[in-house]
């Protein structure tokens, strides 16, 4: 089972809470850009995601688990969105998208106000889409 799943905790509590005023800024950004792009609300995964939509996935072991389709989390060094560099087939996007790392399936971002919007924009559609 995993440790991660869908909450009835508030995303808004949860985003007021943030104690970094700039990330919690990003994050409420960052979820209103979310919201926009696919016309789904979020809702917390576990006690630190936010998560839209859901849909299966299968662990490297078959199991199969429902998870969220784009997620995000404002973390201390970073905004955190999961879900879109997954596959490793938005390189062409990421190289036009401003400052940022990646990690397994993690896009990091420091600053949302760095980052080109709309490119960021197009990753999560194709994120919502894939």
């Amino acid at each position: 089972m995993p440790t991660t799943r869908r909450t009835d905790a508030s995303v808004e509590d949860f985003i007021a809470a943030v104690p970094n005023a700039r990330r919690r800024d990003d994050t409420v950004a960052a979820v209103r850009l979310i919201r926009d792009t696919i016309g789904e609300d979020p809702s917390m995964w576990g006690p630190s995601i936010i998560g839209f939509g859901d849909r299966p996935y299968r662990t490297a072991d078959g199991r199969e688990h429902e998870w969220f389709a784009v997620g995000l989390s404002p973390r201390r060094q970073a905004l955190t969105l999961y879900g879109l560099t997954a596959d490793g087939s938005n390189g062409d996007l990421l190289d036009g998208l401003g400052p940022h790392t990646t990690g397994k399936g993690c896009l990091y971002i420091a600053r949302l106000a760095d980052v080109d919007a709309s490119v960021l924009t197009e990753l999560i559609a194709r994120a919502w889409t894939s």
